[in-house]
């Protein structure tokens, strides 16, 4: 999918915001009319009726800005819209001819200074439609902008859930099996269980989380997995300042879910080791999970796995580096975000 970024948008400097914003529409008209002015008042006996030809000049300009071009030139109407400057030129030609004669007694006969009237109208009509077009492409582009991010956001939220009910389905099978071989040890599951959904339901809701409640997360949900499995243990290491890091909820579940699924081991202990590592601005996860010795890893993941790499897509799609090693022993998963 081609995505729009914010480096996509032309930068919001101040010519542009002046060119485009409407707080500035009085000032973006004084600039246009104060120069057209100056040059018509001063250009001597070149322009006898600077009064006159000013106002026709200006209706030419907004006639074709305001109407022309977005009726007309952006609606492929190439022909009708030539049609229509040649037109609105001959007509300011002879309101000009007819100002002159009705207000300065000037026989209609008069030339008039074609050159210059020529440059000046080609001027204003490439300003006014180079105004419309570039305000035009700035919308589009804000339009595609927006949305891009709205699918975004809405295929993000769609991932996510796809999560949730996922990882309680699980958990709530091992809570079946236990209760019929150990109620205890499900009451304590249930127990943990409801502080896991506690966080998906409040915390997961936000665009960001912190890297230490997100941690905390997989915490409870291993030492779960401990309760359920006598034969199990894990370790959590933390390098470097986590305090204050943001991240995007239930960003590592899905490693964490697929290395205890994929790792139970009847005949010998089953481990896996979290790595967390803050360092120049950058995120470093490290997953390691020991394997059975009968059954070798699935290198997919299943749902969870394949939800986390587009999530990733998405959510850091310049700035992620996802490595999956499969060994002999052990599966690892490093994932390193550039904050």
């Amino acid at each position: 999918m081609s995505k729009i970024s914010d480096k996509d948008l032309p930068k919001k400097n101040w010519a542009i915001e002046f060119l485009i914003a409407p707080k500035f529409r009085i000032y973006r008209h004084l600039s246009l009319i104060l120069p057209i002015s100056l040059v018509l008042y001063n250009s001597g006996p070149e322009v006898a009726a600077p009064t006159l030809t000013l106002f026709l000049f200006l209706l030419l300009f907004y006639i074709n800005m305001v109407i022309l071009v977005p009726k007309l030139l952006f609606r492929n109407k190439y022909v009708l819209y030539l049609v229509s400057i040649a037109g609105i030129v001959a007509v300011s030609v002879k309101i000009y001819f007819l100002g002159r004669y009705l207000f300065d007694s000037i026989p209609a006969e008069e030339e008039i200074n074609i050159p210059l009237f020529a440059s000046l109208v080609f001027v204003l009509i490439a300003a006014s439609s180079s105004i419309k077009f570039f305000q035009k492409l700035i919308a589009d582009k804000q339009l595609i902008y927006e949305l891009e991010k709205s699918k975004i956001s809405a295929e993000l939220e769609q991932l996510k859930n796809q999560i949730n009910p996922h990882f309680l389905f699980n958990m709530l099978n091992n809570a079946n099996v236990l209760t019929k071989k150990d109620p205890d040890k499900a009451s304590q599951v249930l127990m943990k269980l409801s502080d896991l959904l506690r966080y998906q339901l409040y915390d997961s809701a936000r665009e960001k989380v912190l890297l230490t409640a997100d941690i905390r997360f997989l915490e409870d949900f291993l030492n779960l997995e401990k309760v359920r499995r006598d034969n199990f243990d894990f370790l959590i290491s933390k390098e470097g300042d986590l305090s204050g890091i943001q991240i995007p909820p239930l960003l590592f579940i899905s490693f964490v879910e697929n290395a205890v699924k994929h790792n139970n081991d009847a005949t010998k202990s089953s481990y896996v080791n979290l790595f967390f590592e803050v360092r120049n601005n950058e995120v470093s996860f490290t997953c390691i999970n020991s394997k059975p010795a009968l059954k070798a890893i699935s290198s997919s993941g299943g749902l969870g796995l394949a939800n986390i790499k587009r999530r990733l897509a998405l959510l850091f799609p310049e700035s992620h580096v996802l490595e999956i090693n499969d060994k002999q022993g052990t599966y690892s998963v490093t994932l390193t975000i550039k904050l």
